[in-house]
């Protein structure tokens, strides 16, 4: 009789760890940093864009959204952070959680009103968000739209259409700027066609067109 015998081979599939980023912050905006020259953006929670504005209760507008990115400079500028490392967003930027001094960075901007919990992708900050809006802590104090609304208000002309051609050419008083994604202008630059702006595949494309690159 033929014996026959099978041999099952097993395979044991290894994930790469999430890679941690550490050194000194560099703060672009109120949840955005620069961590070591690497672009981080903090994962589950939301900050204002630079330009939004809000209203007191007296209806007086003010810069919220640079008073933001000011004041948490102020906190975090110059000090060492280490992120763990979540996800990478479609701009090329590393989503981590980040700890200084040993403290949640997250929640502690949450805490302080300084952010809002972004629970389409965490709740991990909504107690957080909670105590500051009863206490009116920072922005719980004044009128303000929700960045994620303010941002999809402005939106047109600032996401790629075709993900394979996603640097944007600007034309500023400065000349013709090519925008690469992840740097500090990128998110915020619109391509209006009609002013003869246009999107890009390669930096090639661009160069040979007469683009130069953005300084930042």
């Amino acid at each position: 009789m033929l014996k026959v015998c099978l041999v099952i081979l097993s395979f044991v599939i290894v994930l790469p760890a999430s890679a941690d980023v550490m050194g000194r912050v560099r703060v672009i905006d109120g949840d955005t940093f620069d961590v070591a020259g690497v672009r981080v953006r903090l994962h589950g929670i939301d900050a204002l864009e630079d330009k939004q504005t809000c209203q007191t209760e007296q209806g007086t507008s003010w810069a919220c959204g640079a008073w933001v990115t000011s004041t948490v400079g102020t906190l975090f500028d110059g000090k060492r952070a280490r992120c763990r490392e979540v996800n990478v967003d479609r701009y090329g930027r590393v989503v981590a959680r980040c700890s200084i001094d040993g403290r949640d960075v997250g929640q502690q901007l949450v805490s302080r009103g300084l952010a809002f919990a972004y629970r389409k992708y965490s709740m991990a900050y909504d107690l957080d968000e909670k105590g500051a809006a009863v206490n009116d802590r920072g922005l719980h104090a004044s009128r303000v739209q929700d960045p994620a609304q303010y941002r999809a208000t402005r939106a047109k002309g600032r996401i790629p259409p075709d993900r394979t051609c996603a640097i944007k050419g600007n034309i500023t008083k400065s000349g013709q700027i090519y925008h690469m994604p992840g740097q500090r202008d990128y998110e915020r630059t619109g391509i209006n066609l009609n002013k003869g702006e246009r999107w890009f595949c390669s930096e090639q494309d661009a160069r040979a067109s007469g683009w130069r690159k953005a300084r930042r």
